[in-house]
């Protein structure tokens, strides 16, 4: 039987792959309990420094909320007390690049906001459709892409619903780099590895850091960085780096 949610790791990268190619990766209640177990599985494992989520297939990356699903809930308050899958990859503790091949639409988009680095396969196009259905995203959208590009680029995107292109995504900054599909995954693990290669407590401290600098001012947010140099400072990996620079070698972090 096919899984609905492939996961790997290699090299101390974490591959969450979404397996439902045929039906554009769209999410159901149980790929999101699958999805929480992959998760999980990362933030345990001090084996994964960081992760890849991407979507299965040539066509998408998600396609967001398989629709057909959406009636199963009784009520309008089962439906808000859902499991949400943009919420578990926001529940990640280790870097998370998307991998955008394809279409990612609707809670797709969101779960690619939700990770820390977005590229793109040069066939993908990003979309907030909900309101064309009468309702708007829940999973996060509106606040992420206003700030990632702007309110009236935010505004465009939800209050239309229309897609952008790859090419549009990366000059609004939604996304880092845009690459070919068939590249797209090898430039996935050449970042993955970069950061893996990084002591891992400091990319964990760094990715805590991105997220609270979003919502802070900007001399609360200097305070709370030198606060969290200050932790990284005294890890046993950093004493591991300063002394490998003075060596003239290549570090070995221990995540310690």
């Amino acid at each position: 039987m096919t899984c609905l949610v492939n996961f790997e790791v290699q090299d101390h990268v974490g591959w969450i792959e979404l397996n439902r190619p045929e039906k554009l990766n769209a999410m159901t209640p149980e790929m999101a309990e699958l999805l929480l177990d992959a998760v999980q599985a990362c933030n345990r494992s001090d084996d994964v420094r960081v992760v890849v989520l991407t979507g299965a297939g040539p066509k998408a990356f998600c396609a967001g909320s398989d629709i057909t699903e959406l009636d199963s809930y009784a009520t309008p308050w089962d439906f808000r007390n859902r499991r949400d899958y943009c919420d578990l990859i926001r529940a990640l503790r280790k870097p998370a690049i998307a991998a955008i091949n394809g279409y990612a639409f609707g809670g797709g988009l969101e779960m690619a906001l939700a990770c820390d680095i977005r590229i793109a396969s040069d066939n993908a196009r990003l979309a907030a459709p909900e309101i064309k259905l009468g309702w708007i995203g829940g999973g996060g959208v509106t606040p992420q892409l206003l700030h990632s590009i702007g309110a009236s680029s935010a505004a465009l995107m939800v209050m239309t619903g229309e897609p952008v292109s790859a090419q549009q995504a990366m000059t609004w900054g939604l996304v880092s780099e845009v690459v070919s599909a068939d590249a797209l995954r090898e430039r996935a693990a050449s970042i993955a590895g970069a950061i893996a290669a990084r002591a891992p407590i400091a990319a964990e401290t760094a990715k805590v850091n991105l997220r609270a600098a979003m919502s802070m001012p900007l001399e609360q947010a200097i305070v709370y960085e030198r606060d969290l140099q200050t932790i990284c400072f005294a890890t046993a990996d950093a004493m591991e780096g300063r002394r490998a620079f003075q060596e003239k070698r290549a570090a070995e972090f221990k995540r310690r």
